[in-house]
């Protein structure tokens, strides 16, 4: 099979095209899976740059994301059968292959079936920012209808679907925004408020789109300054989450102390990463509630980028510039 292989860290130029075996099945409740796209995260980007978590496992595959029709399937397997096509989350930091290959196992009861209405290429572009938007806005800060939430980054890739996912619960949805065209997207997905925040203070504006009461929910898909101000824009008592390993500046600390403020983090690796079986079960619940929100017209996944597998490394080269609109794919050649 034709794969992406990470040899070493460094450039983009690391991710090369090469000729590897097909993959057996680790285990009798695993698939072989067909891949049709991988999705591509800024993860990836990062693990390739800096392999945090399994840097004596080079090379490896990355990709977290996929979705592909199952070729063959294990001898215990109970969920699937040869010819479904499934979506999941799996593989791609180190540990085990990731999706940038014609062909990934996977265990069963991490996989999906992919919604109807939707090709399998855009369905690779899913699972880790359905189920990060998933874990921050429900699982996290407890999202109740007529609530008020601030998302940064609300047209990237898991800010596209928290958007949706917001307005599926009912909550008043603000978010900020750099340009006309990221403008446009959060106006298509009905956001409430939109703050240019390259133009105007999104504390000032959020602020006064409350009533000088504050939002009961910010969600920071960016990190930094926007990060730390963000409690200024929370109300008494309200919660931010983050996606990212933001430093807390004593200012901001004594901010969020202040306000009686909720501070939470999301990694929706954590589960993968310390080997929690019955989470893993959990997120892949996630995926299948997701996937009938999309048969449902509620939610749906923008593709701003569909490369060939080959292109990995511009793949990468796109997603470092940043301000991508919704999620970036590999289609299998």
């Amino acid at each position: 099979m034709k794969a992406i292989l990470m040899t070493s860290a460094g450039d983009p130029e690391v991710l090369a095209m090469y000729d590897a075996d097909k993959p057996e099945l680790p285990s009798p409740n695993h698939l072989r899976i067909k891949l049709a796209a991988a999705g591509v995260n800024p993860l990836d980007a990062k693990l390739r740059a800096k392999p945090v978590y399994y840097p004596d496992k080079l090379p490896t595959i990355l990709g977290c994301d996929g979705a592909g029709i199952v070729e063959r399937a294990g001898s215990a397997v109970t969920r699937f059968k040869e010819g479904d096509a499934v979506f999941f989350y799996n593989g791609g930091i180190g540990d085990e292959p990731g999706c940038y290959a014609e062909y990934t196992t996977v265990h069963e009861e991490y996989c999906a079936a992919c919604p109807s209405n939707i090709s399998l290429q855009d369905c690779a572009g899913l699972p880790l920012v359905l189920i990060t938007a998933w874990e921050a806005l429900i699982e996290r800060a407890n999202l109740q209808a007529g609530n008020t939430i601030l998302i940064h980054g609300g047209t990237g890739g898991v800010g596209h679907i928290a958007l949706q996912l917001a307005n599926h619960l009912g909550a008043r949805a603000a978010v900020t925004v750099s340009d006309d065209k990221k403008e446009g997207l959060a106006q298509g997905l009905e956001a409430e408020k939109i703050v240019r925040y390259k133009e105007m203070d999104f504390v000032v504006d959020v602020i006064d789109w409350t009533k000088d009461k504050g939002v009961d929910v910010v969600l920071d898909t960016v990190g930094g300054e926007i990060f730390s101000r963000s409690f200024e824009a929370a109300r008494i008592g309200g919660k931010v989450v983050t996606l990212l390993a933001n430093p807390l500046s004593v200012e901001a600390a004594q901010m969020a102390r202040l306000r009686n403020l909720s501070l939470c983090y999301e990694l929706m690796l954590t589960p993968q990463l310390m080997k929690l079986h019955g989470e893993r079960i959990r997120q892949r619940k996630i995926l299948e509630a997701g996937a009938k929100l999309v048969e449902s017209g509620k939610i749906g996944v923008l593709v701003s980028y569909a490369l060939p597998l080959h292109e990995a490394c511009e793949a990468h080269r796109i997603i470092e510039k940043g301000s991508v609109l919704g999620k970036i794919i590999l289609m299998m050649e």
